[in-house]
């Protein structure tokens, strides 16, 4: 690798700020609680070597309420359903909530969608914790409450959309806009009233618009975070629709690309909201020293 290749890092790269909230807080629990089971229910966020560094410390990251335990259990930033809520409760539980306070806005708009009579649609992945969480918080007071992420999947809603006087949309924090355009554009001529609320979050949005910028100006785009994060996984997304990009887990797999990084002059790299500062740093000194 020569020494004249130009190596740029996203201003907006690495942890938000509902990641660093509930990563800087779990482990403060832990240093003021050290005698106290500390457990975070699902991954408090989506990145491997952070979930590893939190089991160190003694923090236990669990897909299932304890039982005939005590102690402090996490929710982590992508929230949960009233229901999980009860449960720990009835666990014997201390809550602590770290659901992002973005996310926290979604599933009011949700709720108060469904409060008014609307036709709620999610769009997002049905499987996500985050959408997961916004749908059960609706469905307390609606019936008519579906998760879309494509206009495609909400063709066999169509009727009842129809049916319905008026249709509301809310959005996962971390999808992409078009998504969200594509879903309106369907529903326009569908619905007898439609309200939108675009609920993804400035980070997100801030995030896609930089690197799409850096995308123009540069030969490669390399995005860092985990394949299971979904804000990293639609940058990655958005960046190869119009640059070549590569989307990377951590510093070691560069090897895997080194064709591609020695063919390109300029580099910008960028990395999902749950990416640590230090992976991204290790990936730029890499790319600095060469490969």
């Amino acid at each position: 690798m020569n020494t004249t290749k130009d190596i740029k890092l996203a201003k907006f790269a690495g942890f938000c700020y509902g990641v660093k909230r509930a990563v800087d807080t779990v482990k403060k629990l832990k240093a003021d609680n050290p005698d106290k089971n500390i457990y975070v229910l699902g991954e408090l966020i989506h990145n491997t070597q952070v979930i590893q560094e939190l089991d160190k410390m003694g923090i236990k990251t669990v897909n299932e309420i304890p039982k005939n335990s005590d102690g402090i259990c996490v929710i982590r930033s992508h929230g949960a359903s009233p229901k999980v809520f009860e449960d720990i409760k009835n666990a014997g539980l201390e809550i602590v909530d770290l659901t992002c306070l973005d996310v926290k806005k979604v599933q009011q708009q949700a709720i108060e969608l469904a409060k008014e009579d609307y036709f709620v649609v999610i769009v997002g992945k049905p499987e996500h914790p985050e959408v997961v969480a916004i749908k059960a918080n609706a469905e307390l007071y609606s019936n008519n409450v579906v998760v879309a992420s494509s206009p495609e999947l909400l063709k066999s809603y169509e009727e009842q959309i129809k049916k319905h006087k008026k249709v509301g949309v809310v959005v996962q924090t971390t999808q992409r806009l078009e998504n969200l355009q594509e879903i309106v554009k369907y529903l326009t001529p569908i619905s007898k009233e439609l309200r939108i609320k675009n609920t993804i979050c400035q980070s997100t949005s801030m995030r896609q618009k930089e690197a799409r910028e850096l995308a123009k100006e540069n030969d490669l785009m390399i995005v860092v975070g985990s394949k299971k994060s979904a804000n990293t996984t639609h940058l990655a997304e958005i960046l190869k629709e119009s640059s070549q990009t590569i989307h990377i887990e951590n510093v070691q797999e560069l090897e895997d690309y080194k064709n591609i990084i020695e063919k390109s002059n300029n580099i910008a790299v960028t990395a999902g909201a749950s990416t640590p500062e230090n992976v991204i740093e290790k990936v730029v000194e890499k790319l600095k020293g060469g490969i």
